[in-house]
């Protein structure tokens, strides 16, 4: 039987274990633990430039191996024959038995379901009681949080696509399965040192993973999730070898190529997307025929921010392989969107794949809208910011943005990034979803390019812009911390609506343009933190509503994301404790109990009866109990619990000076472009905003 967790009652709860780890070769750590993101003290901020940025490291080159061939470093033998017929009995073997093998098994005798549920009973009280804050030991209880949830899919849904934790059930999205939490999880794993995990993820997309099925399925969360995945976990398993270790990722070891190979397949099967009239991706493609498909709503057009994310993706594809035909199709996409020249930077959510024209004009950052210009300063970061021509579209979008959609709420000045669904000229709606609060860490990472703050600022290059960047990024963040704080079990809404004055007050009317006004932007001017008056009222809960429909919560990774750039970027831990709270709600009120069976020890709590089997998504986040929706998104796994783990890491791993970070929180390094594998077009002019 199982159920959503309650309300839980307090007890005392197990001492948190750290255990210690090796450092992955190469690594720069500050101590024996640095290396895996462990730190014996609170992380600081160093400087750590010269060992990436001072010369061009070259990246693996997979072109130079055999395609798709078997390495072979010796004759063949002829008894070779005889072990495949052996291993093809053995698979057959376990098929067509397969009903009869338990897919799961729980290691050992201890039941981090059940240690997780005893820990959960002391959250109300632990905050208080801590003296000395451990970001290690908290570090453990997010890795202990996914395994828990890997252990219930691998449990109850091995190998399929969707898992319900609360039924049990489980299901594929198309006929074979696409692997769409194993593959997305991955590098997850691979981050949390989790190897006997990571060995039985890669033991199915080696026997079972295949993209051979004729069925469509969407161009972008497929490049996002599924290539994007794959080429993450290629790259950490062979840069960062001590990182869940498996001989067959090592360097030349035979099955090294699994993951590039697989991403490979997949990349070849979708760039059919890309074959249209304008070079505008189709929304979805057949993975069997690799035929385009029009989206089957919206006049056939494609989402805009769909269409120009996957860019990472095939550059990064394209740098691996020497193959330049995955760059210049992904490119080629934002050489279209930028021929619209859109108002201010600012883009419309659709755009026809016929002839590359935006189709109405709805101006939002929220869905349909986000990743487009997120991946405007990640392209720039991607290519070691050596191709200005995004970095210039970004800022471009930046001053849209301040000048038509950030506004303040009516009492308590809350930050606001609203909407124009009728275009730039008509009325501002003070809607917010959750997808827009990967803005304040996006912000503050293309103001720095990823370096501390108090570096970024002692840079030739930094001026009032930047400064005002990092106060929209910090106002921004406390805009979308509100959301979490408005909410009875403390986790957000989908959807957000501020209350706005009856002339709203926008970001030109309390914050002229520095570089229009000549003034000097001053950080004093930040409004007051959110909080409580003497007689315990909290004022700013007036300008936050949360409509009936909206009150769903789907582990989105949006905020912790950004807390996670403001926190490695900035060194505040108050972005840490934000998120620390924001984890002990998921952990109380997300949780999905089940009996323990009575001979899985928990060390120190000889009594207890329940555990944690996984984690839901929330119907209605706004009541206690809160309602479920019975379903733990890919993404939870993918992007929320990593990003609390890299939140509570030293700041030096999984670096943002060496890393770029996709749509769905998949690591690639960044790189050189050299040859054909740069930036093939050059914008007309540098367009100004308009009045």
């Amino acid at each position: 039987m199982s159920f959503q967790a309650p309300y839980p009652p307090s007890s005392l709860s197990p001492s948190p274990q750290n255990p210690g780890r090796l450092s992955p070769a190469g690594y720069n750590s500050r101590s024996g633990l640095a290396g895996l993101g462990l730190s014996s003290t609170t992380a600081g901020l160093p400087n750590k430039l010269g060992t990436f940025f001072e010369q061009d490291r070259p990246l693996p080159m997979y072109k130079d191996k055999p395609h798709f061939a078997p390495r072979r470093t010796a004759p063949r033998k002829k008894w070779r024959p005889l072990l495949a017929l052996l291993g093809l009995s053995i698979i057959a073997y376990f098929f067509y038995n397969q009903p009869n093998i338990p897919r799961w098994q729980r290691s050992g005798g201890y039941d981090k379901g059940a240690a997780l549920w005893n820990w959960m009973q002391t959250l109300d009280d632990s905050s208080a009681s801590e003296k000395h804050v451990d970001w290690n030991a908290r570090r453990e209880k997010v890795r202990e949080a996914f395994q828990v949830s890997w252990e219930g899919y691998e449990k109850e849904a091995w190998g399929f696509d969707q898992y319900n934790p609360v039924s049990g059930r489980n299901k594929n999205m198309i006929e074979g399965g696409m692997g769409w939490i194993i593959v997305d999880s991955l590098d997850t794993m691979i981050i949390m040192n989790l190897t006997s995990e990571v060995r039985h993820a890669r033991q199915w997309i080696s026997t079972s993973l295949q993209y051979n099925q004729d069925h469509d399925v969407s161009t972008f969360e497929t490049t996002i999730r599924m290539l994007g995945g794959l080429l993450s976990a290629h790259y950490l398993s062979t840069q960062y070898p001590n990182l869940a270790p498996i001989k067959e990722d090592d360097v030349g070891a035979s099955g090294e190529d699994l993951y590039i190979e697989k991403a490979t397949d997949l990349a070849d099967r979708l760039m059919g997307a890309f074959e249209t009239h304008s070079g505008i991706p189709y929304a979805s493609v057949n993975l069997n025929t690799s035929q385009g498909i029009k989206s089957h709503s919206d006049g056939g057009a494609s989402s805009t921010a769909e269409a120009t994310s996957v860019q990472l993706e095939f550059k990064y594809m394209a740098k691996l392989t020497g193959e330049a035909e995955y760059w210049k199709a992904a490119e080629r996409v934002m050489e279209v969107v930028d021929q619209q020249e859109a108002q201010d930077g600012l883009v419309p959510i659709y755009i026809h794949p016929d002839n590359g024209e935006f189709k109405g004009n709805n101006i939002r950052l929220g869905s349909r809208g986000d990743s487009y210009y997120e991946y405007l300063i990640k392209q720039y970061l991607q290519t070691s910011q050596e191709e200005p021509v995004y970095k210039e579209m970004w800022d471009e979008s930046l001053r849209g943005i301040r000048k038509h959609l950030i506004a303040f709420s009516k009492d308590a000045n809350l930050m606001v990034l609203g909407e124009r669904p009728a275009g730039l000229k008509k009325s501002l709606s003070p809607k917010m979803d959750h997808l827009v609060c990967f803005m304040p860490g996006t912000i503050a990472l293309g103001a720095t390019s990823g370096l501390p703050l108090s570096v970024a600022r002692k840079s030739a290059s930094w001026n009032q812009q930047r400064e005002e960047e990092i106060f929209i990024s910090r106002e921004l963040m406390k805009s979308c911390w509100a959301t979490y704080l408005n909410t009875k079990t403390g986790l957000a809404p989908e959807i957000t609506h501020f209350v706005l004055g009856d002339e709203p007050v926008m970001m030109e009317d309390k914050y002229p343009e520095p570089s229009k006004s000549g003034s000097t932007f001053e950080m004093t001017s930040i409004s007051q933190p959110l909080g409580s008056l003497p007689d315990g009222s909290e004022p700013w809960r007036k300008d936050v509503t949360v409509k009936s429909n909206d009150r769903h919560n789907l582990q989105r990774p949006e905020t912790i994301e950004s807390l996670f750039y403001m926190y490695r970027i900035t060194g505040d831990d108050m972005y840490r404790e934000w998120g620390w709270e924001m984890f002990k709600s998921f952990i109380k009120y997300t949780s999905v109990l089940e009996e323990k069976p009575p001979a899985i020890a928990v060390p120190g709590s000889a009594g207890t009866t329940w555990r944690i089997k996984g984690f839901t998504s929330l119907s209605n986040a706004d009541i206690i109990p809160p309602t479920t929706r019975d379903n733990m998104e890919s993404f939870w796994m993918a992007e929320t619990l990593k990003y609390f783990y890299l939140l509570f890491s030293d700041r030096d791993f999984i670096s943002l000076e060496e890393h770029v970070f996709n749509t769905e929180a998949h690591p690639f390094p960044r790189f050189k472009p050299s040859g054909d594998l740069k930036t093939g077009w050059q914008r007309k002019t540098s367009r100004k905003a308009e009045n």
